[in-house]
């Protein structure tokens, strides 16, 4: 048996998103611990996309950036070397592992969900991330959500079908570590920045799907989901557990960006910071309403709550437009 050393599992619990999750063990172990809305916030994480295409079954709300870029953004603004390797070779993926893990790094894995043993909700998502810190013979032992379970094992042969998958949001055999140079800044210092990059990014989205506008595209169609919909007793239900409970820590991820923000207000004295906090807790409040008045139009087929639900989501629109444009001047 194979495992990290100073990797103390009784100290995993309580994460809500799996990449904060991973970056979490993989920081701590480098003597960086950052809570997880900062290493959310510092990640610049918080986004908005609305997406549906002839090909998808139904609509999909997400509210955080593309899987991986969170951990990309968190390297790059707090100066960290992050090392990532990909190939198609299933075995040369696992030399790259257990090569970090037998020099005693832990190591952050992008896979699909499905294949775990641990899920219980068998769903296909390859954008799940955790952090692997130990192996034997017949499993592998990981760090994922508190919802998960925190400190779990798989299988081997499970954890090959879930890193070889293919298809959306899935990359090839993806794995990662982080160092903390010497030269890395402080955290702290580099909260202004990355709050700035995240307004910046929400509020001049390429296209209509995306930040504000997106949310604005979304009051407009929500409302007739229920024609939009095959099985609306089960697709609205689902979109409003994935809002809430799907590693978003709720309120599709704007409790996180919330909390990270009134932690950065103890740190830094600013008017604009401050306004920007009262309006996230205002959208993460909103937030919640939506995804409750959506799975209520699934099970009771009336259409009047997908019509509260869209002027939720323009009031939302404004919200966190005038949010963003205050954070852009912290």
């Amino acid at each position: 048996m194979t495992m990290v050393k100073d990797i103390d599992i009784r100290e995993v619990g309580g994460m809500r998103h799996c990449e904060t999750s991973a970056l979490g063990v993989l920081l701590r172990h480098e003597g960086l611990d950052l809570s997880e809305p900062m290493l959310f916030g510092l990640g610049s994480g918080l986004s908005f996309v609305y997406w549906d295409s002839k090909s998808m079954g139904f609509p999909f709300l997400g509210g955080r950036v593309k899987p991986f870029e969170l951990t990309r953004n968190l390297a790059a603004t707090l100066g960290l070397h992050l090392l990532v390797e990909e190939t198609t070779s299933a075995r040369k993926a696992w030399r790259n592992v257990t090569g970090h893990l037998d020099a005693g790094r832990p190591v952050g894995l992008q896979l699909d969900s499905y294949h775990l043993d641990y899920f219980a909700t068998k769903v296909h998502f390859g954008g799940h991330v955790v952090a692997m810190y130990g192996y034997d013979e017949q499993n592998a032992y990981l760090v994922d959500t508190d919802q998960q379970g925190g400190a779990v094992a798989s299988s081997l042969a499970a954890l090959a079908r879930a890193r070889a998958e293919r298809g959306p949001m899935t990359a090839r055999h993806r794995s990662f570590t982080l160092t903390v140079p010497d030269t890395s800044p402080p955290p702290q210092d580099r909260i202004v920045p990355a709050i700035r990059a995240c307004a910046d990014t929400f509020l001049n989205p390429p296209i209509a799907n995306l930040g504000y506008r997106g949310i604005e595209k979304a009051a407009k169609l929500v409302p007739k989901w229920l024609q939009r919909s095959g099985n609306p007793g089960e697709d609205l239900p689902r979109t409003a557990l994935l809002m809430e409970r799907a590693g978003t820590g709720g309120a599709l991820f704007r409790n996180l960006y919330r909390d990270f923000l009134a932690e950065c207000a103890q740190l830094i004295d600013s008017d604009p910071l401050r306004t920007g906090h009262r309006h996230y807790v205002e959208a993460a409040t909103l937030w919640t309403r939506v995804a409750q008045l959506i799975a209520t139009a699934g099970e009771s087929g009336d259409v009047q709550h997908l019509t509260e639900a869209g002027s939720l989501l323009r009031e939302l629109s404004r919200v966190e437009r005038e949010g963003m444009e205050a954070l852009r001047l912290v």
